[in-house]
């Protein structure tokens, strides 16, 4: 079982507000602080200031973000005498491709963009992965730092340095491991959103409790209907823990040789769903993890690893807060399982030919196995493509 231990956060010269918390990604000469409050974005051209090596950066960012939380950010850093050019692109997960990768570095250029400057990747996921991706390519390597807007980017791919995009063979991979300089994790943005998108940030959430930490999942069986209702201090404490949780993974195992592979519960499976919708809007990201999740949980129980009580106590917290665990119905999608096991094998964690898994023993207790029969993949597929014979 994994040890979450706190870790005391560098210092950064200047007034925090008594709500603010800090996580440290203990990276050596690459560390960074996580900065997760309310409010964030209307303070965040100091915070930023410190870590820049020259006054100017370039904010990357989608069109629905921009109208929202673009001015903020600008007269933040206009505060600061922070010089600032945007490149605004279009939302949505197709934007992670090599098209908009060529098209980015083209407006940076463009945009003289040098190699003491530095990129900020205001946005969900897909603007946190893009902007890295180029940022570490740019000239060699520009700096970056991430402003994450949704819950699922604040409480992992903001954290722990993996950048990239999607290829038409599958979903991240083409990319690189490139440590940002700052994230700033403003709870208080996660109020333009949907619940759908909460929800999608909250399945990444409960997996960290899932994969190794008891207690954490205990907590969000008493305060996760607060925090996906928009609780502020719900928020920032999941925030907090879930930061925690990966960053003590990252510093562990940068490049995921080792334990950082745990954070990939729930992903085999979820990864294979969104490709068969096309990365489309119909499924997003956290909903399937969140149903991918459901399904190791059952492949565990199958293999007689996991107790039936834990699967359905993990599927009651699913219920109360909203979670999706079965298979949705989506015009165009038939649903199957050998189409769904052919996407796995292009997953990016494939070794010589066998699926790696992320099982779990009990909650809190999860361990990676590539010693699962396909026999036994295909018999959960079918049960969840079948939503009859689920629990069965």
């Amino acid at each position: 079982m994994l040890n979450l231990t706190s870790m005391t956060s560098s210092n950064i010269s200047r007034a925090a507000s008594p709500s603010e918390k800090r996580v440290h990604v203990d990276l050596g000469d690459r560390a960074y602080d996580i900065v997760i409050d309310g409010g964030l974005l209307e303070r965040s051209g100091a915070l930023i200031k410190e870590v820049l090596r020259k006054s100017r950066v370039a904010i990357v960012t989608d069109e629905n973000v921009a109208k929202l939380h673009l001015k903020t950010l600008q007269k933040s850093l206009d505060e600061q005498d922070i010089d600032h050019v945007a490149i605004t692109l279009p939302a949505g997960e197709k934007t992670k491709s090599l098209t908009f990768y060529e098209k980015l570095l083209d407006d940076l250029l463009a945009a003289r963009v040098d190699r003491d400057e530095c990129l900020i990747a205001l946005g969900g996921g897909v603007t946190g992965d893009l902007t890295g991706f180029a940022a570490s390519t740019l000239r060699r390597g520009v700096d970056f730092i991430q402003i994450p807007t949704t819950l699922l980017s604040q409480v992992d791919s903001s954290v722990g340095g993996k950048t990239g995009i999607n290829s038409r063979f599958g979903k991240n991979l083409i990319g690189a491991f490139y440590q940002p300089k700052l994230v700033l994790a403003d709870v208080s943005l996660l109020n333009s959103l949907p619940r759908r998108d909460v929800l999608a940030g909250y399945s990444e959430v409960v997996k960290y409790g899932l994969l190794g930490d008891f207690e954490f999942y205990s907590w969000l069986e008493e305060k996760g209907e607060a925090v996906v209702g928009g609780d502020l201090e719900a928020r920032i404490e999941a925030v907090r823990r879930s930061a925690q949780a990966k960053a003590d993974i990252v510093g562990q195992d940068e490049k995921e040789s080792g334990v950082r592979a745990l954070l990939n519960l729930g992903h085999t499976f979820g990864h294979a769903l969104e490709a068969e919708c096309g990365y489309g809007p119909d499924l997003v990201h956290g909903e399937g993890v969140a149903i991918g999740m459901m399904m190791a949980m059952e492949l565990s129980r199958k293999l007689g690893l996991l107790s039936r009580q834990d699967c359905e106590r993990v599927r009651a917290h699913y219920e109360r807060t909203g979670l999706p665990y079965r298979l949705p119905e989506i015009a165009g999608v038939s649903w199957k399982s050998n189409r769904l096991l052919e996407h796995m094998y292009q997953d990016k964690k494939v070794d010589k030919g066998k699926l790696t898994f992320i099982l779990m023993k009990a909650i809190g207790d999860a361990f990676t196995t590539q010693n699962v029969e396909e026999k036994d993949i295909l018999e959960i597929l079918d049960i969840f493509v079948d939503n009859s014979a689920w629990g069965a």
